[in-house]
């Protein structure tokens, strides 16, 4: 599983909009999406923003672990 994949099933499995997720990384709804859709590249402040939001280490956020 790639790490847009992720993305997108860690923010749906919180009931969380790409609005909201957007905001914790200053992002804007379309800019967040274009990061799920593959259009853009996630920086890794993000990563790590992501990452302590969600609770869950950068290995599980872009795929190389399945252990959270």
């Amino acid at each position: 599983m790639d790490y847009r994949a992720r993305m997108r099933n860690l923010r749906e499995d919180r009931d969380l909009t790409q609005r909201e997720v957007g905001q914790i990384i200053h992002k804007s709804q379309q800019g967040y999406s274009h990061i799920e859709e593959g259009r853009a590249e996630l920086k890794i402040e993000d990563l790590v923003t992501l990452c302590r939001f969600y609770g869950v280490s950068a290995d599980f956020f872009v795929g190389m672990s399945d252990k959270e």
